[in-house]
């Protein structure tokens, strides 16, 4: 994965948003809904965009899609989702939406796409 491929979704705060709660776990795009209060359209818009760049995969469970980090991760990816942690802990927004997935968790767990 090249460094500037990486710099290039990293430019966007949705995709941003998007990869700092993924660094918590797999996610549908259900959940990120409900913590980003966005609408379907345009978070799987941004996921399509973050998967064809190789930043995020997914699997399918049933009718839903799930997204998470790559397994393996280049060490440049793995740098910048470091970083992205480190620098989302001063920013009210990136706080709120951990704050929505801790209290979204229980359904989470209970959904169907929930990760087994």
């Amino acid at each position: 994965m090249e460094l500037v491929q990486i710099y290039e979704c990293l430019c966007d705060r949705t995709r941003l948003r998007l990869l700092h709660l993924l660094t918590q776990g797999p996610l549908c795009v259900c959940h990120f809904q409900s913590v980003l209060r966005e609408p379907q359209v345009k978070i799987s818009k941004h996921l399509a965009y973050l998967r064809t760049r190789g930043l995020v995969t997914v699997t399918r469970r049933g009718n839903w899609m799930v997204y998470s980090l790559p397994e393996k991760p280049s060490r440049e990816l793995a740098a910048n989702l470091a970083c992205l942690q480190d620098c989302a802990a001063e920013e009210p927004a990136f706080r709120q939406d951990l704050a929505r997935l801790k209290k979204l968790a229980p359904a989470v767990e209970e959904c169907g796409c929930a990760p087994k």
